[in-house]
């Protein structure tokens, strides 16, 4: 029996968008996954500074984001224990619950040249099947010095491409806010929950 082949892909996710979904659906596709767990982070560690939106509405409108597409699945893991959320003690755990599954991290560019900064950075590169990097027209990163701080992760990078498609949830919440278009950047559901709700307004 083969084993199965998750990814992560993890978030605050506020609120999570089109170009959310572009990435997942990527990286399932070009790195054969069986499936997307989508982990929603409470509590951000680098972000404990910083207003977000509640969880409750978080996790709707992810769930609403992710619904149309059975490869996907919304993990509660970070969920159902207390902060701050680390990713090496989510894989962990995961690995835990699915010793028959090989995990793979899925995350941008950005946090790639972060990564050495990570709790337990090597130890997460090790726990890790794959880490699956988001790829953006014109930049890169300087894995000769990647690899000197996190040495073996040369051997578990794995790029994705994506067609360029620069949205952010930041500039997202600022079109909300002050009352310009954002219609097409979310499902249909997603918008109108946000609609409702009235959420990003202030």
């Amino acid at each position: 029996m083969s084993r199965e082949h998750i990814g992560i892909f993890g978030g605050t996710f506020d609120p999570a968008h089109i170009a959310h979904l572009v990435i997942a659906h990527e990286a399932r596709s070009q790195l054969q996954l069986d499936r997307v767990l989508w982990v929603l982070t409470p509590t951000p560690p680098h972000k404990l500074n910083q207003a977000i939106t509640s969880t409750e509405h978080r996790l709707a409108l992810l769930k609403l984001t992710i619904a149309n597409d059975p490869s996907f699945e919304l993990s509660s893991i970070e969920m159902d224990r207390p902060g701050p959320h680390y990713t090496i003690d989510t894989i962990r755990l995961l690995k835990q619950q699915m010793p028959d599954a090989d995990f793979s991290l899925i995350i941008g560019l950005d946090s790639l040249r972060d990564l050495s900064t990570w709790r337990f950075a090597s130890e997460l590169v090790a726990e890790c099947r794959f880490i699956s990097v988001i790829q953006r027209p014109g930049a890169s990163v300087d894995s000769s010095a990647l690899e000197t701080q996190l040495p073996g992760i040369s051997l578990k990078l794995q790029k994705v491409n994506v067609l360029q498609i620069d949205i952010s949830a930041r500039e997202l919440r600022r079109r909300i806010k002050e009352g310009e278009p954002y219609r097409y950047y979310f499902p249909k559901d997603v918008y109108e929950y946000i609609e409702e709700h009235q959420l990003y307004r202030d």
